[in-house]
Order: C-alpha cells, then sequence, then structure tokens
C-alpha cells in the first residue's frame, strides 16, 4: 500500500508529464518491495524518459531497457553527475530491466566500485589539530564542522552542503544532525567524540551553513575549503570520501556487521538493501543509541 501511495504521489518538478506517468507506468511493472524502493526506481525510469525525449526515442519499456539505451543514458557527455551517482543509476534501471523483461538481452556485470579507506584515529586528530590551527575564527569552525560532519556522521555530496548550524541537535540521548536536503531526509546520530567540536560549530554558524558559503545550490563546497586549510605540510588534501569510509567503517565495527556477514557467508553487500527493506524502522533514540558510540 505504502510503496503504491509513494509512486502515484510522484509528482518531480520541472518534469514533462508524460515523462512522469511513464516513470510511475514502469516503476509499478517493476514491483519494488519498499518505498526507499520505488523512489529509486521512479527517479531512475524518469532520467531514463527524460533521455528517451532528447533523442527521439519512443517512451515503450522494451525500447528504453536495452542495454545499449541504458549505456547511452548514464554516459558522461549525457548525465552530468558525479561517478558514483552514474553507477547507481545504471544499477537501479538495470535492476528495472531484470524485473520487466527478464528474458530481454542482460548487460554484462558492472565492476564494483571500490570504498576509499578509512582514516586512522591519528590521522583524523591530526586533521582536527590542523582545523584547530587556522588563522580565523569562521575557517577554524569550518574545518572542524567539515571532519565532524564527514567521520562524525558520513555526509558527503548535497546532504553535507546544505547543513545549517540550526540543524545539529542535542535530542534523543545525543546528537543529531537532520538532513532535510537531497533524495534521502533523516536524522543522522553523531559519534560521540565528535559532539563538542560540531556543537560548538553549529552555534557559531547560528542558521548559517556550516560548511560556509550563501547558498545551499552551489555545486561544490568541500574543495575551496580543504585547498585553503593553512598548514599541514605532512597531510594529504582532506578527502570528504575518505571521511565518510571512516564513519561508516566505525559503525560497521560497532554494530558487527563483520561478525553478521562472516557467519551469513557474505562477502559483498549487494544484497543487504533488499533484507533491509524487510525489517522494522528504528526509532530515533535507539539509532542514536546503537550509532552515537560513545567514545
Amino acid at each position: 500500500m505504502a510503496v503504491a501511495l509513494a509512486i502515484d504521489r510522484f509528482s518531480p518538478r520541472g518534469v514533462d508529464e508524460e515523462v512522469a506517468r511513464f516513470a510511475k507506468e514502469l516503476t509499478a511493472s517493476a514491483r519494488p518491495t519498499s518505498v526507499t524502493r520505488a523512489k529509486a526506481f521512479l527517479y531512475a525510469a524518469s532520467r531514463l524518459a527524460a533521455f528517451a525525449g532528447s533523442v527521439g526515442l519512443p517512451l515503450e519499456a522494451p525500447v528504453l531497457l536495452s542495454p545499449s539505451v541504458i549505456e547511452r543514458c548514464c554516459a558522461p557527455r549525457v548525465a552530468a553527475m558525479s561517478p558514483a551517482t552514474r553507477r547507481t543509476l545504471r544499477s537501479n534501471l538495470r535492476a528495472i530491466a531484470r524485473s520487466v523483461a527478464p528474458s530481454g538481452p542482460q548487460a554484462p556485470r558492472l565492476s564494483r566500485e571500490r570504498a576509499k579507506t578509512p582514516y586512522t584515529r591519528g590521522q583524523i586528530a591530526a586533521y582536527l589539530a590542523l582545523a584547530d590551527a587556522q588563522p580565523t575564527e569562521s575557517r577554524r569552525h569550518r574545518a572542524s564542522a567539515l571532519v565532524c560532519l564527514g567521520a562524525g556522521a558520513g555526509l558527503v555530496g548535497a546532504d553535507l552542503k546544505a547543513v545549517r548550524g540550526t540543524d545539529v541537535l542535542c535530542r534523543s540521548g545525543g546528537v543529531v544532525v537532520v538532513v532535510g536536503a537531497g533524495r534521502c531526509p533523516r536524522a543522522v546520530p553523531v559519534l560521540a567524540r565528535y559532539h563538542d567540536r560540531l556543537l560548538a560549530a553549529a552555534r557559531f554558524a547560528g542558521n548559517r551553513l556550516l560548511i560556509g558559503g550563501t547558498s545551499t545550490s552551489r555545486r561544490n563546497v568541500t574543495t575551496p575549503l580543504t585547498a585553503s586549510l593553512a598548514g599541514g605540510r605532512d597531510l594529504e588534501r582532506l578527502d570528504v570520501q575518505r571521511l565518510r569510509s571512516t564513519w561508516m567503517s566505525e559503525v560497521a565495527s560497532m554494530i558487527g556487521l563483520r561478525a553478521f556477514m562472516d557467519a551469513a557467508g557474505i562477502c559483498c553487500s549487494q544484497r543487504l538493501g533488499d533484507l533491509v527493506s524487510h525489517l522494522e524502522e528504528v526509532e530515533e533514540a535507539r539509532a542514536v543509541a546503537l550509532l552515537g558510540g560513545s567514545s
């Protein structure tokens, strides 16, 4: 019922009605098992339909779900997006194709994109020391917030650049960052050892953007900041994706993910999303207790 309602309510801004209708029909035909999966399929299907309109292809599933059309839709010169987003789009379109036309031609398996190497605690401490050594209070807080939001809450991209000081809240027994932008609004528990720094940066920023700037629509928020950090000649430029990997690695260790995957005989997490879609949602207070950490 919830999945059907999510599909029916799909009405993206700036998208032709025919494109939206096709996206709904194609997503319904793919029979997604969760609201999250349905939203991912709707986005992918609408991108495919918009591409079809731009090159004069008919809005017909057998035509658009062929491997060659999907690859053209996701080509770098066509889709102005990050490699990770392009890969997700391609994967979702292929999943739709497997569900809607299982007997049709199938594309070769995609090579797996490797996660960035997490930072060690010593490296994170060095970057925080570098943040403390910045020449102005504003830059000190912005650099500190970048490390805390990345390594302490796993934020990157649109989620990271839209966070304001007022989005960092003390509640549910810990500290959470409320992510209101992007395709996945949520409240993210912050690891405990980053609380004080992030709260200090949030108080300084107030209603302003934590990482700096005045617009959430700017394309690149972190490069100017990381490139301008003064000092730290023995440190490589701070990598936001490595900060996220650091957070993911620590949280995975806290919840015993390695033990679970070893016990289940799973060496790749490709199907974990499908399993999670069958689980009950976790209340915020429980999520904070589970993911907030204690050191």
